[in-house]
């Protein structure tokens, strides 16, 4: 049954194209569109157009509602008689058939193409596909504001979540120290057993027990716990490429460029991310970073939610708040405000109706930092990078994020390595550069090296 709360303009639903609609997201925002009557999804991309079928009939779409089109003109017959054109090749994209395209392919080229072509065929962007966002979203916000249109970060997943945390954390007035996310997957540990667990892997820590609470040293806790935690893989590419969009849109930047990833509770928060000189792990205010989360079996897990740590100012108000269960630092001048959830599509129409109205807060994003890769173990040449798995892995290569001005102007941003084959040796640790690289897509280098270079079509070629 679809809600009352529309979100209409006029008196037409919003037509809403989705790219990668056949994956995990496209599941999630179906199903949600599903129970909106201001919003239709008018076209469908992916594929394997047979997987989609069985989901949208899973999803309770009838078989009527939708229709598979080979070209354009099947595309915009089946919109205009109120179906849902089904593509597999996102060139039949008919511009007059939808009016924000929801980019979630998760793919940087396909995605990075799409999204161009929308912008050129004068249609909103939603971006959800953060790979994109981190090599080629500041350029693609450049294009959508030369045109009067909006590029948005989708809501759902983390970065626009706190995005719209730090907006009204800042419009109360309160100052911010560092912003983050929780991990996607969370330590759990059975005091009874001695057992940590992190999805289906376990190990047997008895030390944790020990270390559950965060005591009068927090580098010297933190320390312990990442000892403790040393067998299970705690970090992935994809928190770095969330990070990395927040700081586009943030100007904020990592204290250190592996990041801190401290094994901690959320109660906990406040004082681990203080500034160094009062206690916790921080050497300066403004940053971003990623945690894991410690619980035991039975609590509420953060949920890959967002922080922001804010300077308290009045101590009386903290004290006051503090005894009404708010998360404030031991010294009471730090406080943590959470949000312990990321919806997925759930949440992404609230950013469709953004980008078709006009209505949303987030500011201009820039290239303050690069996420780039470095070599964990010495590569060599002819060596083929690939970006593979649920969380962007690249055999021998680390992420990594530091401020833009800190790297070579040649530093290759991570997610443009993959596919690409490394023309000389790279010695371990060392920073993959453009020149070390073969068979990446020019057009995101240009778009990443040059991102204020306007304007730029889909309709050039390739170099």
């Amino acid at each position: 049954m679809k809600t009352n709360s529309d979100a209409r303009v006029g008196d037409a639903p919003i037509g809403v194209a989705l790219s990668g609609a056949g994956g995990g997201f496209g599941r999630s925002f179906l199903a949600q569109l599903s129970r909106i009557s201001g919003m239709k999804p008018s076209v469908l991309v992916d594929l394997n157009l047979d997987s989609l079928a069985v989901m949208l009939d899973k999803l309770g779409y009838s078989r009527s509602s939708w229709a598979v089109c080979r070209d354009t003109r099947d595309v915009e017959a089946a919109v205009a008689a109120g179906r849902t054109a089904l593509i597999a090749d996102g060139a039949l994209l008919a511009p007059h058939a939808y009016d924000v395209l929801v980019e979630a392919t998760g793919n940087v080229s396909v995605g990075f193409a799409l999204a161009l072509r929308a912008l050129d065929d004068d249609r909103h962007v939603v971006m959800v596909s953060k790979e994109v966002e981190s090599v080629a979203g500041v350029h693609l916000a450049g294009v959508a504001r030369s045109r009067g249109l909006r590029y948005l970060p989708g809501k759902g997943d983390q970065p626009a979540n706190l995005l719209a945390l730090v907006s009204w954390i800042t419009a109360v007035g309160l100052d911010i120290v560092a912003v983050g996310k929780s991990a996607e997957y969370d330590l759990v540990f059975d005091p009874t057993t001695g057992t940590a667990s992190m999805l289906d892997a376990h190990e047997t820590v008895p030390e944790l027990a020990g270390l559950l609470d965060l005591g009068p040293d927090v580098a010297v806790t933190v320390a312990a716990r990442a000892e403790a935690a040393r067998s299970f893989k705690r970090s992935a590419a994809a928190d770095y490429c969330e990070m990395a969009v927040v700081a586009q849109y943030t100007g904020f930047v990592t204290d250190r460029d592996d990041m801190h990833y401290p094994v901690a509770r959320p109660s906990e928060l406040a004082d681990i991310y203080r500034l160094r000189a009062d206690g916790g792990l921080l050497e300066r205010p403004g940053v971003v970073d990623v945690f894991t989360m410690l619980r035991l079996p039975g609590e509420a897990s953060f949920a890959g939610g967002e922080f922001v740590i804010v300077r308290t100012g009045d101590a009386e108000t903290w004290q006051l708040l503090k005894a009404k269960g708010h998360v404030v630092s031991s010294d009471g001048a730090y406080a943590c405000i959470y949000s312990p959830y990321h919806l997925m599509g759930v949440e992404t129409p609230l950013s469709v109706y953004e980008a078709h109205s006009g209505t949303s807060d987030v500011p201009a994003p820039d290239q303050h930092v690069v996420l780039a890769g470095r070599a964990t173990t010495a590569l060599e040449a002819g060596t083929r990078l690939r970006v593979e798995g649920h969380h962007h892995e690249i055999d021998g290569v680390a992420p990594f994020l530091s401020a833009r001005e800190d790297l070579p102007a040649d530093t290759a941003p991570f997610y443009l390595l993959g596919g690409a084959t490394l023309v000389r040796n790279v010695p371990a640790g060392q920073t993959i550069t453009v020149d070390d690289l073969h068979g990446f897509d020019d057009r995101l280098w240009q778009a990443f090296h040059h991102p204020h270079s306007l304007p730029s079509t889909s309709k050039e070629s390739q170099r």
